[in-house]
């Protein structure tokens, strides 16, 4: 992996490291020295008259973009999402780093199959110049399967548009502090149903001697570390998922605060919890979406004035969502702000949906 243009082919095996008679199928790693940027394009694609893969439906299609790489072979880079059923998808926007748009592109439609054996619709290469003539002529470029039969020119198999086309910088969170941002603290506490506050058991238990329950262990062991670097100390807190003056909420301040009022240092935050566990109804269901809309909104004004803010939004939850979409876009639709989310688990439960949002193994 360490010489030029090499790459290591692997055979999956199954959890007992077996791969038996099954084919599983291979990982092919490869490794390239890259130039640190933060250039980015965004693209939005799509598509008309693909053509028709299944039998008694339409095609399901996505998009594969590779990239070419120095020993002239391709290594894919990122995917759009399936489209059901349609021959003139239209995908979410996908963003190309510098590094990934730097080599003519190779982009693949494919009907999506769930055994994985997709089926190729057609392919075509671009470079990122290219695209964007694409999008400035309002133009389409041809999906073809090279064929012998034509001569290597191919058959047609539909057509490739770009409906955007703009390019971005990216910036991470360690960029926005070593800049010199003021880091703001912003906490989310899950008062889904988890037993009774009343009950031991309980993650949200009130121990009448006084020792913390999961949620306060929490609150404290993340709080203390972060609130050094927040320059007044004073913290947006909010409560999700419970019942306040007889109705269900999805987001409340965990002081009553009808204003928006701020609690004050970790000890704020962990009276406000305790002051709101008497007073709040454990409910349900589990939507993270409007929290996160909430406390976007808020690192938005603070971009929109110009005022040098990051924000860290720690949320407390014991790993179960209801809208996990929702909650996903919420999270895209966050992520040019200045912000960063933390994500707190409590007690044992399956954490698998905050995996997926955590997106490290590429959900």
């Amino acid at each position: 992996m360490t010489k030029q243009g090499q790459s290591l082919t692997l055979d999956l095996h199954n959890r007992n490291g077996n791969r038996g008679l099954k084919n599983l199928g291979k990982l092919t790693v490869h490794a390239e020295e890259t130039v640190a940027s933060r250039n980015a394009i965004e693209v939005k694609f799509c598509c008309s008259r693909l053509e028709n893969k299944d039998l008694f439906s339409k095609s399901d299609p996505f998009l594969r973009i590779s990239r070419i790489v120095e020993n002239g072979g391709s290594v894919p880079i990122c995917k759009t999402e399936m489209v059901d059923n349609n021959l003139n998808p239209i995908w979410r926007p996908l963003c190309l780093t510098m590094q990934q748009f730097e080599n003519p592109l190779i982009i693949e439609c494919f009907d999506f199959n769930k055994s994985g054996n997709h089926v190729r619709i057609g392919n075509l290469q671009k470079s990122v110049a290219d695209l964007e003539k694409l999008h400035e002529q309002k133009t389409g470029a041809n999906f073809i399967v090279p064929s012998s039969a034509h001569h290597g020119h191919g058959k047609l198999k539909g057509q490739l548009f770009v409906d955007h086309s703009s390019e971005k910088r990216l910036y991470s969170f360690i960029n926005y502090v070593s800049s010199g941002f003021e880091l703001n603290f912003m906490v989310t506490v899950d008062f889904t149903v988890d037993g009774h506050p009343r009950d031991p058991d309980s993650l949200q238990y009130i121990d009448p001697s006084g020792r913390f329950n999961a949620y306060q262990q929490a609150i404290m062991e993340v709080g203390e570390v972060i609130q050094f670097y927040d320059s007044d100390r004073h913290f947006p807190a909010w409560g999700f998922g419970g019942v306040t003056n007889g109705a269900g909420s999805h987001c409340f301040y965990l002081n009553g605060s009808a204003s928006g009022v701020e609690v004050e240092g970790v000890q704020g935050i962990m009276a406000a919890y305790a002051s709101a566990l008497n007073h709040v109804g454990l409910a349900g269901p589990t939507l993270f979406g409007p929290v996160i809309n909430n406390a976007a909104e808020i690192a938005g004004q603070s971009l929109s004035c110009n005022s040098p803010q990051v924000f860290c939004f720690a949320y407390h939850n014991d790993g179960v969502l209801t809208d996990l979409q929702e909650t996903k876009d919420a999270w895209v639709k966050a992520s040019d702000l200045p912000s960063s989310i933390l994500i707190v688990g409590v007690g044992g439960a399956d954490f698998k949906q905050m995996e997926i949002l955590d997106a490290d193994n590429g959900c």
